[in-house]
């Protein structure tokens, strides 16, 4: 469970250890097969997160019409000195969906005397590119990646020599928007159980706006949010051997105001039949989809009713000057 990813140039750490959970093929292949069984056919989003994934939604958030990074950075940026006052010294940092880290530089600059970082993400491979390349940045900085699917049990790594103060939860990205509200309430809820009473969360929600500005977001010119879904496809012939044609899918994303949320699809092109593996396979008919992600919306409202429902005490929020973002921390109930 626990392997030692060699860095050899890190100036002071010889050795990144990782907790490695990585969902197996029987897992994914689970997943996949009852997410396509259904009237309506879905797939789990987390499949998105192959190293080529990871480095496509990496793309995506250098993309002009893509405003949360940006703008979640920009939050960052300005309040960064104000969010660690409320963490606090000698914080144990864990960050659910860690990806290239980036948002997570502002913080760690800023905090006094952390205890530790403990990034967690789907895809091994790029988690532990971005835990060198941060080893390096942090040369003092006790990194001990976590190789899971945040959604399934798993356990944190040990800092006994470190002696955290508190343990502080990050979820940037208002990846929370992804699920489902009675599936968020059980993340949150999951979350707090882990990270433990008092523990802190800084958790980045992205807010409703205009339609318009949502739709272009979801639907770049560039096309890189529609390699970005197709690629879900790609990653399951890896993992299961199942035989999807991307050339025979379309991204289609649309903005749903009535329950606030965008919605990502693979549309198929014709009638089709795809093999799963193990006598296992999948028909579609022309115009079919496979709802691939939902992205949800909130009101500052709305999510601190289910941040309270979850076990959280209200805190400090931070926005933007439209209000087009918003980053909440939150402390568990002891």
């Amino acid at each position: 469970m626990i392997q030692h990813d060699m860095l050899g140039d890190a100036p002071t750490r010889s050795a990144i250890p990782l907790l490695n959970f990585e969902p197996v093929a029987d897992d994914v292949r689970a997943e996949v097969l009852a997410g396509l069984s259904g009237e309506r056919k879905t797939l789990p989003c987390k499949l998105f997160y192959d190293q080529r994934g990871s480095e496509l939604f990496d793309a995506i958030c250098e993309l002009p019409e893509y405003y949360p990074t940006r703008t979640e950075l920009a939050i960052m940026r300005r309040h960064a000195r104000a969010m660690a006052g409320v963490i606090g010294p000698r914080a144990l940092l864990v960050e659910y969906g860690s990806g290239s880290s980036l948002k997570t530089r502002v913080l760690l600059d800023h905090l006094v005397d952390p205890a530790g970082y403990v990034p967690i993400d789907i895809s091994c491979e790029h988690l532990m590119t971005a835990a060198r390349t941060l080893a390096t940045q942090y040369p003092h900085l006790a990194i001990k990646p976590v190789c899971a699917d945040y959604t399934k049990p798993f356990w944190l790594p040990h800092f006994e020599d470190e002696a955290p103060a508190k343990t502080v939860a990050y979820f940037p990205g208002s990846t929370i928007g992804n699920f489902e509200p009675a599936d968020a309430l059980t993340f949150l809820n999951s979350v707090r159980e882990t990270c433990g009473p008092g523990s802190g969360l800084l958790i980045g929600v992205d807010l409703k706006k205009d339609p318009h500005t949502l739709h272009a977001a979801y639907n770049d010119a560039d096309g890189i949010t529609a390699d970005f879904n197709l690629n879900i496809l790609r990653h399951i012939n890896q993992e299961i051997g199942s035989s999807f044609n991307a050339d025979a899918f379309a991204h289609y994303a649309f903005y749903s105001p009535t329950v606030g949320r965008i919605e990502m699809h693979l549309l198929s092109l014709r009638p089709q039949r795809v093999d799963l593996g193990e006598g296992a396979e999948a028909e579609f008919a022309g115009g079919e989809s496979i709802h691939t992600e939902s992205c949800h919306k909130y009101t500052l409202d709305s999510f601190e009713a289910l941040a309270v429902a979850a076990g959280y005490r209200r805190g400090n929020v931070w926005t933007d000057d439209r209000n087009y973002f918003s980053v909440h921390y939150l402390v568990a109930a002891r």
